[in-house]
């Protein structure tokens, strides 16, 4: 193994071992724009299931809007003190706009003609478009996970301190952020920005299973 790729795998396990989920942040302490506009760019570039990024990001910064979705998070301090609370809503309903709109977009960027796309097109239509509404709701969500999933890791290698948030009142969010009209749903919420000095999470030794526990090798 070459000195780079040592250097470059031993700094993706430190990152991972640096972050945490952050209980306490830093309300004084601002994401810069362009670290911020970096780490938008890590969620854009996340995978999903044929790339289709069935759910929408909302980037919130505004203090009221945080103040009115803290009661919602369970009154969790985190919410209103972060720098950015981002929040990944699912799509609960599409139809074949979804796949439509996908395969519009790659036939722009790749220069290929639609026509050269149909029998893709027409079988992503096959596998998504009459599952019943409730596992459609469940498949978009687990791709809005994907996204986050996303965030962590480019959060931590740009040294930002994350939480990512399930205690929180769906029904709510959507209603506060208005999201029940779009058919989108309050999927799972992250909050960034820089942890507290007064945080003592920060100081405690990481718990996770062995690699005998969770690993089987085959």
């Amino acid at each position: 193994m070459s000195t780079a790729t040592e250097n470059s795998t031993s700094s993706a396990i430190d990152n991972r071992t640096w972050r945490y989920a952050t209980k306490k942040f830093d309300a004084t302490k601002k994401i810069s724009e362009k670290d911020l506009e970096t780490l938008l760019d890590a969620i854009r570039l996340s995978a999903s299931s044929y790339g289709l990024q069935p759910y929408e990001v909302l980037v919130i910064s505004d203090q009221k809007v945080k103040e009115r979705l803290r009661p919602a998070s369970w009154d969790q301090s985190q919410i209103e003190d972060a720098s950015q609370v981002i929040v990944f809503a699912n799509k609960t309903n599409y139809g074949e706009e979804l796949v439509d709109e996908f395969v519009t977009n790659v036939s722009k960027t790749r220069d290929i003609p639609m026509d050269g796309l149909k029998g893709y097109s027409d079988f992503m239509k096959s596998k998504l478009i009459d599952l019943p509404l409730e596992a459609k709701s469940n498949w978009t969500a687990r791709q809005a996970y994907i996204a986050l999933g996303n965030t962590l890791q480019a959060a931590a290698e740009l040294k930002i301190d994350t939480c990512p948030m399930e205690g929180f009142e769906s029904d709510k969010y959507n209603e506060i952020l208005g999201l029940k009209d779009k058919d989108l749903n309050a999927a799972v919420v992250l909050a960034v920005g820089y942890r507290s000095e007064e945080d003592a999470t920060q100081h405690l030794p990481k718990v996770r299973k062995s690699k005998e526990e969770l690993f089987t090798l085959i």
